[in-house]
């Protein structure tokens, strides 16, 4: 057998050998924001209606891509200025005043806050299904 042979021969042992040895790694990869970054995201009430977050965003921060079910955003706090990126790198930004509430579909994206101040909202999202 040559090398090369025996280098690609180990690459496919060792690539099969870490495939049996972590079989949940691909499973805990998550675009759950409480899980990605709970200082950010941190769960204040969760039962099996909903799930209720306090969430952080300093100034010029931005957080890691993570999904979100149908919810409500509720600006009680902060204003915020916060710019969204899809996944398709189509991106956005939006004003919101404290004291506003807002409807959001699901979504995927990150967003960073491109305010001088930090955000600090509540998140409310039902577990079960949003119907239109």
């Amino acid at each position: 057998m040559t090398k090369i042979a025996f280098l690609i021969a180990g690459m496919m042992i060792g690539i099969l050998l870490s495939t049996f040895a972590f079989p949940g790694l691909a499973e805990n990869k998550t675009l759950d924001p409480a899980k990605l970054d709970p200082n950010m995201y941190k769960v204040i009430l969760e039962n099996k209606k909903l799930r209720a977050i306090d969430y952080h965003l300093k100034a010029g921060e931005q957080e890691p891509m993570h999904s979100h079910p149908c919810g409500v955003f509720v600006y009680f706090f902060t204003d915020a200025s916060v710019a969204s990126t899809l996944p398709d790198g189509k991106s956005s930004e939006s004003h919101n005043r404290a004291g506003d509430v807002v409807w959001r579909d699901p979504v995927t994206h990150f967003a960073k806050n491109v305010g001088s101040d930090g955000v600090h909202s509540l998140l409310v999202e039902p577990k079960s299904p949003c119907n239109d």
